[in-house]
């Protein structure tokens, strides 16, 4: 169960994939409109109500450009949330009836966890992002590192109350409902961190190591790759990558952006200047570019794209991170919103990316140095290369399945 953009879905349609070739019968339930991940998967499907880039592109949703920091977007994007954590309640219970075990990613945790509690199924977390409080880094939707131990610790769990404040309207009706105890935000995030309850994190150790002070139940367990079933690269992206040297690809996935066309032309001109080719992927920022040093391209999956790249420059959400990093092609990271600053940090960091660049203050001069660095320097390349074969190597879902025969047992 999981709800938001193709992010927060594509990588659980890997992890059901694999799942199910475990011998697990395996149902994605999430927005109607990806109903084709799922069944490119192999998958079950149940659909929830919410289109959610029609949301990002609302009047409400065009209100996080209006937002300069990351508690700023919080605070609007809580309440874009809470306002349609209602309208999933029905088709997040109809699904938990029909199942043996609930997967629930951080979007929908408070209010899956009610339900299966309610009707008394073993679940688990399966989070994308580490929302667990910790002294090692500040929360990832607030900021990129440290503002020391006990501030990170305690923002952390300020974020984990926001999160359940987004379905404060909606889980003390379904807890009455299935004949549950009434119980606060506050004490339904404490009863489930004295259960224990078991989240895996779908994420390499290698990008994000377990943080020390996280209680037993939390794991890191390695990437979950989404499952692209028999997918080939379209005929004229084929064509056009033999046509010349290695291009850069360029996209935003899911962020939207105030002006596509002024932003399209920035780009297009930096890449230029580096004496690049480009990839420019439209996504739902609507990106656009033109020339036969140029290709704009839609849905094409990353996993046959970016090890044809000689670089990536993207938004550095959770998926498209991980991408890059599985195909070994060094960054250049241009973080949006929310947990995107934070992924965009640790690939400076890990050395496959030089520095970060930030959507709100692009522009086509530092982009075209940042991709002249990139693709120049070979100690990136060689980085990336070498990092991307360790992170191919690790195995995410049998963690998942191995837990999963705990719970049912």
């Amino acid at each position: 169960m999981t709800a938001g953009s193709r992010g927060d879905v594509a990588p659980y349609t890997g992890l059901g994939h694999g799942l199910a070739r475990g011998g697990h019968e395996v149902t994605l339930v999430t927005h109607e409109c990806f109903a084709p991940l799922a069944a490119r998967a192999g998958l079950g499907f149940r659909p929830l109500p919410v289109d959610p880039r029609a949301e990002l592109e609302s009047a409400r949703g065009r209100g996080l450009h209006r937002s300069a920091t990351g508690v700023g977007k919080l605070v609007r994007v809580i309440a874009l949330a809470r306002s349609l954590a209602g309208r999933m309640m029905e088709g997040l219970l109809g699904a938990a009836k029909d199942s043996d075990v609930l997967l629930l990613g951080g979007a929908v945790g408070p209010l899956g966890h009610a339900i299966a509690e309610g009707l008394r199924l073993p679940s688990l977390g399966v989070y994308l992002q580490p929302l667990a409080p910790t002294r090692e880094f500040a929360p990832p939707v607030l900021a990129t590192g440290s503002w020391g131990g006990a501030a990170n610790r305690i923002a952390g769990y300020g974020v984990n109350l926001a999160v359940e404040h987004v379905f404060a309207a909606t889980v003390p009706g379904v807890r009455e409902r299935l004949g549950l105890p009434a119980m606060g935000s506050a004490a339904a995030l404490r009863a489930r961190e004295r259960q224990g309850w078991p989240v895996l994190h779908g994420f390499s150790p290698l990008v994000v190591p377990r943080p020390h002070d996280w209680r037993p139940g939390l794991d890191v367990t390695g990437y979950w790759w989404p499952c692209e079933g028999e997918a080939e690269l379209p005929g004229p992206v084929r064509e056009f990558l033999e046509r010349g040297p290695a291009p850069v690809f360029v996209g935003l996935g899911s962020a939207t952006v105030p002006d596509p066309r002024g932003l399209s032309a920035g780009i297009v001109r930096a890449l230029r200047r580096a004496g690049l080719r480009g990839v420019v992927q439209r996504g739902w920022a609507g990106l656009e570019a033109d020339g036969d040093d140029m290709l704009t391209v839609g849905e094409v999956p990353h996993s046959l794209l970016f090890p044809r790249m000689a670089a990536v420059v993207h938004h550095c959400g959770a998926g498209t991170t991980a991408a890059g990093l599985r195909a070994g092609v060094p960054a250049v990271p241009v973080p949006v919103q929310f947990d995107e600053a934070f992924w965009a940090a640790r690939l400076v960091r890990l050395g496959v990316a030089p520095q970060v660049l930030p959507l709100r203050r692009l522009g086509v001069d530092a982009l075209a140095a940042a991709l002249a660095r990139v693709t120049g320097d070979a100690g990136f390349r060689e980085r990336a290369r070498a990092l991307g074969a360790r992170i191919r190597a690790e195995d995410g879902v049998s963690p998942v399945r191995e837990a999963l025969g705990r719970v049912g047992s």
